[in-house]
């Protein structure tokens, strides 16, 4: 069984002594320092030019990965704080005798929360599809019988999870350690605490994707360990308990938010729209005040933010219900999936997708991002190939130029190519589109 304890763990990259919760400064606690060291980080500066799901509109505000992000970081301290209060009543010892407050459960799953989207690609979803097809079905294919079969996994079913782990901590530039979070943090972050293989496709939520490439895997094993977090048969480990709580944050979000800027947008009827809301917060509504809104941007936003109250206090019923079965390792399903709103929320998702993720603006937006990000990864892994090869051109050093990367380190292909993958993710759409025109020959 998993120990608080550990799980709350202050300790960073490059320390080596323990840090004592009781012993920290309370006006720069750890893990709030977290959360000002992703803020103020590029990764995330540059989400607020990345798709979330609708490409940024001429004629109404969408969220950005960076307003998204944040939203989810919002509902996520909400979450850790609710759960916060009742775990130090469960366990009266991590207060008492360690120091910890309820808004230090707040203040990791918030950090977190933030930094859940930073390793993913421009262009949307489609962004980690793309990368992932130009090494399965495209060109980078020929790279395939020089990679091990894990190495050429981690390309192949590229992922933006194992990016963020990789972004956040991997040292870069003369900086050790990456943005340098707690490994309370990190391990909250973890959706998927596991390599590319084995798959072993089951239905537990953790097997779903991954979370760590082979090349951060010996920091990886530190965190796991610091934390310790439980083995599941050679299968990866069991969640942080507190990334639960990440993910039941981003589920709200964007089951709500991406529904409202469907509306906005006009792609979901408005009528249409206010019923489903009402379905999910029926027990909630107070008629008399909803009655009283005069116009449908204010109905909208009283039931959005009603929805969002609801599935919070949902979600964190759920998980202190459930908290034994969590620290075992054995709780397998994402939080909302055991909610009494179930029907309700699969009702909301499914007119987004049919209405919104469906609709032109995003699938054209997709089918630009394949083309473009396609295009980027063969220039740069061939001038990096042609580099490691002795046989580099002046246009492969012109393109090489662009990337940080100390060249005269002998990398190995795999490590180029994560360079190559690694530098595109990083890229907003619009640097994206502009590079592309450029190697296209338009100035």
């Amino acid at each position: 069984m998993m120990q608080w304890e550990q799980l709350l763990s202050l300790r960073k990259q490059g320390h080596t002594g323990k840090r004592i919760r009781i012993e920290e400064n309370e006006t720069r606690l750890g893990f709030e320092v977290d959360y000002d060291r992703v803020i103020f980080s590029s990764a995330f500066r540059s989400l607020q030019d990345k798709t979330q799901v609708i490409p940024l509109s001429k004629t109404s505000f969408v969220h950005t990965r960076l307003t998204h992000s944040l939203e989810v970081s919002v509902v996520g301290r909400s979450l850790g704080r609710i759960v916060g209060k009742e775990i130090l009543k469960k366990h009266p010892q991590l207060q008492n005798v360690h120091g910890y407050q309820f808004n230090d459960f707040g203040a990791i799953v918030a950090a977190a929360s933030l930094a859940h989207d930073i390793g993913n690609p421009p262009f949307g979803h489609s962004g980690e599809k793309a990368i992932g097809d130009y090494f399965l079905n495209g060109n980078g294919k020929r790279f395939k019988d020089q990679l091990t079969e894990k190495e050429y996994q981690d390309l192949v079913d590229f992922e933006g999870n194992a990016n963020g782990f990789k972004i956040l901590t991997e040292s870069k530039n003369g900086v050790e350690g990456g943005l340098r979070l707690t490994y309370a943090t990190l391990g909250a972050f973890m959706k998927y605490p596991k390599q590319s293989l084995p798959k072993k496709p089951t239905t537990h939520v953790a097997d779903k994707k991954f979370g760590v490439f082979q090349s951060d895997t010996e920091f990886f094993s530190e965190v796991v360990s610091e934390l310790g977090l439980l083995n599941r048969d050679n299968n990866g480990f069991a969640r942080h308990p507190l990334a639960f709580l990440v993910e039941a944050a981003d589920d709200i979000c964007y089951t709500i938010i991406d529904f409202e800027d469907g509306i906005n947008l006009g792609l979901i009827e408005e009528e249409i729209a206010l019923e489903y809301l009402i379905n999910l917060v029926r027990n909630n509504l107070r008629k008399d005040i909803y009655s009283s809104l005069k116009t449908s941007q204010d109905r909208l936003a009283y039931l959005r933010s009603l929805a969002i109250n609801t599935l919070i206090a949902e979600a964190a019923s759920i998980f202190i219900d459930n908290e034994e079965e969590i620290l075992k390792g054995t709780f397998s399903e994402a939080l909302l999936d055991k909610s009494q709103y179930k029907a309700q929320i699969a009702d909301i998702i499914k007119i987004s997708v049919e209405k919104v993720y469906q609709s032109t603006e995003v699938m054209e937006k997709e089918i630009a991002g394949y083309t473009i990000l396609s295009t980027l990864l063969d220039a740069f892994s061939t001038a990096y190939e042609n580099h490691q090869n002795g046989k580099v051109r002046h246009y492969d050093k012109l393109l090489l130029r662009m990337f940080e990367s100390d060249l005269s380190k002998n990398q190995s292909i795999y490590e180029y190519l994560m360079e190559c993958c690694s530098y595109v993710s990083r890229l907003t759409d619009g640097n994206a589109l502009q590079i592309f025109q450029k190697i296209k020959g338009n100035l």
